[in-house]
């Protein structure tokens, strides 16, 4: 992970004092983007934009809380993302992401965390895989891991903020 980025995924996450998904993960066909077939948002969880000086976030979670998904973060311009998700018990530094029949797996490093019980996942990317520009797109991820899958889906309020961050780190 950049340096030039950690301090705002770092202001993003010291909101409190752990992580869980525990929502109810929503039912879709993942190769089918028509918008019968969309996933619905969560209630209580939604994508977030965050930008301050050159840097941008996008988490996914709870609003006001340390219940976070999945971050990104990037320096404007850069072509380069910082991928965070909590880590989970079985120790494996994989961010597997999906969108609309796209899938993409990042290896990264687990380092230890304060807030995280089994530490954070941290991993780069460029913005170019295919599933992100479906998530561009399409306004939502999904997202594997030991526990299985959850999707995380924008509100309508907040799809906006999906290609704002991507048009920032270019």
């Amino acid at each position: 992970m950049r340096a030039t980025t950690l301090p705002l995924l770092v202001a993003l996450l010291t909101l409190g004092a752990c992580a869980s998904m525990d929502a109810t993960p929503t039912a879709l066909s993942p190769t089918d983007d028509t918008p019968d077939s969309a996933p619905q948002p969560i209630a209580d969880h939604d994508w977030a934009l965050f930008i301050e000086d050159d840097q941008a976030s996008l988490a996914y979670g709870r609003a006001e809380s340390d219940d976070v998904w999945l971050a990104l973060a990037c320096d404007r311009g850069s072509g380069r993302l910082d991928l965070f998700r909590p880590a989970d018990a079985d120790g494996q530094p994989v961010i597997y992401l999906e969108s609309g029949g796209e899938t993409e797996r990042f290896t990264g490093k687990i380092e230890a965390s304060e807030l995280f019980e089994h530490g954070e996942v941290l991993a780069e990317a460029a913005t170019t895989p295919p599933v992100f520009q479906r998530f561009r797109r399409l306004g939502w991820l999904g997202l594997h891991d030991a526990e299985g899958r959850v999707l995380m889906v924008a509100h309508p309020a907040s799809t906006d903020g999906i290609e704002r961050f991507f048009a920032h780190c270019g």
